[in-house]
């Protein structure tokens, strides 16, 4: 092995150093291969199109063989890459608050027939309301969030829902397990502030506060525009008896006649989106009934209280008359500057689409015909550990632009320029995959015989029906 760059401290190089080398212990078996591959996939010419085009890179010794036999049946400790991936210094916003976005990105592998485990997945079109289903992957994605405008996130973990997941009980105990590895690794402490978990429309959001609500994080999403919260109960009044009042009146977000005067009104002037208004009301929660994800609580329904934000902005990019967006976040008796924070800090949230958009069209996660799901799986590590190590080489890269682009400022290079330079990193670091050793191909298939093991098909699977209310219940058990 080679010997390991010289820098003081827990300087870049030596943090990247040190990742490289931890996520090679992560290879348990096709080690060397796998690692070559990460490699490829970073110094590439260009876009990924193909693994077998991977192959024809420099930093990739071997074969097209062992290239494909590595993602077929190579094998990674997931759990030490996730630990692994905490403990590495993490973004946060201005007031040193970490910000994490969980969305889903899919995978569409819609002629994949002999591909178990696919699932319709809802893919918007070019045009308002011309979405899709089609078959594919879904993924849960989690990543760390930056301040300010970027094309930067720290992706912290990625699983694939299957037909039987509950996603928001899947993303729950996704949101845990990383926030548990989070304290282990020492970014929070007693006295921090919770850590702000933020979803977009689609989750159950209120559900997703209340299975996390013995951590110490605060959720934030987006909620439908046809959505009807419940304002809080009004105060007892002395010697009433009988049950106390759980709901206030009803608050319609589709009917401004439902709502009352806003605790919290806030003007912010912005140079993308004009001048933003928040309005927030305080203690809002929606009525829950014992139907779909609340059938089998036991008890009495909670009162999951927060605060409702309504975000008018002036305009979008491309659309001069945009809708308001409405926003629940778990924390309540929020000031002013918490209620512009958190509205702020969702407009983070689509950095994420950034990394979607890097991962699928530069670095290749959905080009591979990759048949076993399993297989999908441990490419979709190599590219979450490709993009991290991507962001540790940020202030070491050099700007390698075209002739046509702008120069960048410091440390706004964004991530496939960093790709770009990262061949000259590369060449600095210590090298882990061990010398190829010669071999021949198999023999394989004797010519003109035919495939007597054909591959099984499978059928697109729906999410499973589970039953929705009592008396569903009641038929179905007699």
């Amino acid at each position: 092995m080679d010997s390991l760059p010289e820098d003081a401290g827990g300087g870049p190089v030596a943090v990247l150093s040190r990742f490289r080398r931890d996520f090679h212990a992560c290879l348990s078996a096709r080690a060397d291969e796998l690692c070559e591959l990460a490699d490829a996939v970073l110094c590439a010419d260009g876009p990924v199109q193909s693994l077998a085009g991977l192959s024809l890179v420099a930093e990739h010794r071997r074969g097209h063989g062992a290239l494909y036999g590595a993602v077929s049946h190579g094998r990674i400790d997931v759990g030490r890459l996730r630990r692994s991936l905490a403990g590495l210094p993490l973004p946060r916003a201005a007031d040193g608050r970490l910000i994490l976005a969980v969305d889903v990105s899919n995978w569409l592998r819609p002629g994949a027939a002999t591909s178990p485990g696919r699932l319709f997945c809802h893919v918007y079109g070019r045009a308002k309301g011309q979405a899709q289903m089609i078959p594919g992957w879904p993924y849960s994605v989690v990543a760390a969030l930056e301040s300010g405008r970027t094309s930067w996130t720290a992706v912290l973990d990625a699983v694939r829902l299957g037909p039987d997941d509950d996603e928001a009980a899947v993303t729950a105990a996704q949101v845990r397990d990383l926030i548990t590895r989070l304290i282990e690794a020492g970014h929070w402490h007693d006295g921090d502030p919770p850590v702000l978990v933020v979803f977009d429309a689609g989750y159950d959001i209120t559900r997703l506060s209340f299975l996390l609500a013995d951590l110490p994080v605060d959720v934030l999403g987006r909620l439908r525009s046809d959505r009807v919260m419940q304002l809080p109960a009004p105060p007892r009044e002395p010697g009433t008896v009988g049950r106390p009042r759980k709901h206030g009146g009803e608050l319609a977000l589709a009917d401004p006649a439902t709502w009352p005067a806003p605790q919290i009104t806030t003007s912010t002037a912005t140079s993308r989106y004009g001048t933003a208004v928040a309005a927030a009301w305080d203690r809002v929660h929606p009525r829950l009934t014992h139907r779909a994800a609340w059938l089998d609580h036991d008890g009495d329904l909670p009162v999951i209280e927060g605060t409702l934000i309504r975000l008018r902005v002036d305009h979008l990019p491309g659309d001069r008359d945009p809708t308001p967006v409405w926003l629940w976040s778990s924390a309540t008796g929020a000031a002013p500057a918490e209620v512009d924070r958190l509205w702020q800090a969702f407009l983070r949230r689509f950095d994420l689409e950034h990394t979607f958009r890097l991962f699928k069209q530069v670095l290749g996660w959905t080009a591979p015909k990759i048949r076993n799901p399993e297989a999908a799986d441990r490419w979709t590590w190599l590219i979450i550990t490709c993009h991290t190590q991507l962001r540790l080489a940020r202030p070491l890269a050099d700007d390698l632009r075209l002739p046509w682009e702008r120069p960048a400022p410091p440390g706004r290079l964004t991530p496939a320029r960093v790709r770009r330079g990262f061949r000259n990193i590369h060449a600095t670091m210590p090298r882990l995959a061990g010398a190829p050793k010669p071999g021949k191909p198999g023999p394989g298939r004797p010519p003109g015989s035919k495939n007597r093991r054909p591959a099984p098909r499978y059928h697109v699977g729906k999410t499973t029906r589970r039953k929705r209310t009592l008396k569903a219940r009641r038929e179905r058990t007699g």
